[in-house]
């Protein structure tokens, strides 16, 4: 994922709500959000090169996503890949915040990493950028390449446009999924510098990343009752886009 906007407790009905982009080189062979076979518990798309997965829930209502951090003067060779972090809680589906301890402590195996874990009871948020394991409490958040609720143009709209999709009220699937689509870049005055040429920044700053090589792969929308979760993919393609849609019993 390269970013995440997630509404905590802040609806009547839905305790999270989370419109995410997976942005991501169109080369890398990747299967869409589906039931894993060697893990039915598990609903989530999947790397198909390293196995793991960028945002993904449970049967039993486990939640997890995943950023990367831009840094391109990091050096990950020998690191092991950043989608094992959010695979491996769906997998054990244990205590969020144990898991999140567990991870600290293997943080330097792994290139920079925001993650996000939760249950019904409770949402962490972690970086091994920062290293502070993070209680959420009810909020608007986003997180795209830097650190939770870095204020990047793509961030503060999101943001925004998720909050006012909120106080709208009806049907939030489509507007959601609208809001990721947003395509405009952002200003050059108001572009973060990340060690990458202006002319990344450019391609980078929107929401929905267009580009030859480079950009936005899927959409999610999940929507989290106390009972019930709902799930929708929009994946992106040369020839249109498709949708999976689910929704989990707790």
């Amino acid at each position: 994922m390269c970013l995440i906007l997630f509404a905590y407790r802040v609806h009547p009905t839905y305790q999270l709500i989370v419109a995410a982009n997976r942005d991501e080189f169109f080369e890398r062979p990747t299967a869409p959000v589906h039931y894993w076979e060697d893990h039915p518990h598990i609903l989530a798309g999947r790397d198909l090169k390293q196995m793991g997965t960028w945002m993904g829930i449970t049967t039993s209502g486990h939640f997890a996503a995943l950023t990367n951090y831009r840094d391109p003067k990091e050096k990950t060779e020998g690191k092991r890949s950043r989608g094992e972090l959010v695979a491996n809680f769906l997998k054990e589906m244990g205590d969020p915040h144990d898991y999140m301890k567990k991870v600290a402590d293997t943080r330097q195996s792994y290139p920079g990493f925001n993650l996000i874990v939760g249950d019904q009871n409770a949402l962490y948020y972690y970086s091994n950028i920062e290293n502070n394991i993070q209680p959420l409490k009810p909020g608007i958040y986003g997180v795209s390449n830097h650190l939770l609720n870095t204020e990047w143009p793509k961030v503060k709209r999101g943001k925004e446009g998720l909050k006012s999709t909120i106080e709208t009220g009806g049907d939030m699937v489509e507007p959601l999924f609208t809001l990721l689509q947003h395509a405009d870049p952002a200003q050059d005055e108001l572009l973060p510098q990340t060690g990458v040429s202006i002319e990344w920044e450019r391609i980078l700053s929107p929401i929905f990343i267009d580009s030859e090589g480079y950009g936005t792969r899927s959409s999610t929308v999940l929507l989290a009752a106390e009972k019930e979760f709902f799930y929708k993919e929009r994946v992106y393609s040369a020839t249109g886009k498709s949708d999976s849609e689910f929704l989990i019993d707790i």
